[in-house]
C-alpha cells in the first residue's frame, strides 16, 4: 500500500488529466519493479496544444498542492512530455509515440491501479 501524499500526488495528477479531457488515463504502480518512482500515469491528448495544457494542468495542480515540480522534458515537441514530481512521473503523448514506445507494455510488471483505489 502506498504512502497517503504519494496517492493524494496521484490522485490529483489523475483530476488535473480529467479536467482537460486526456484521453485513455492509464497509471501504474511501479513500487514493486523501478527505484524511478512509485507510480506512472501515463494518457494521451489529440494535438501540441492539447497536450501541453494537460502537462500545464498537472503542474498547477501539484504545485499548489505543494508538489513541486522536479524536471520536465519535452515540452517544446509535446509528442511526449515528461513531468517528474519524484514519487510519481506523469507521460503525456500524442497518439503515435503512445503506441510506439508503449510505456504500459514496457511496464507491464508494474500492477494497474483504478483511480479509485488512489482516494
Amino acid at each position: 500500500m502506498q504512502d497517503k501524499k504519494i496517492n493524494e500526488m496521484a490522485a490529483l495528477a489523475v483530476q488535473a488529466l480529467e479536467d482537460k479531457k486526456a484521453e485513455d488515463i492509464s497509471i501504474i504502480d511501479i513500487s514493486g519493479v523501478s527505484v524511478l518512482a512509485d507510480y506512472f500515469i501515463i494518457a494521451g491528448g489529440n494535438n501540441t496544444s492539447q497536450i501541453q495544457a494537460l502537462a500545464d494542468s498537472v503542474e498547477e495542480k501539484l504545485g499548489k498542492a505543494g508538489y513541486p515540480l522536479k524536471q520536465i522534458e519535452g515540452y517544446q515537441s509535446a509528442n511526449w512530455i515528461l513531468l517528474d514530481f519524484g514519487d510519481i512521473i506523469v507521460h503525456v503523448f500524442d497518439r503515435e509515440n503512445r503506441l510506439f514506445y508503449d510505456l504500459e507494455r514496457i511496464w507491464r510488471d508494474g500492477k494497474k491501479v483504478n483511480p479509485e483505489d488512489l482516494k
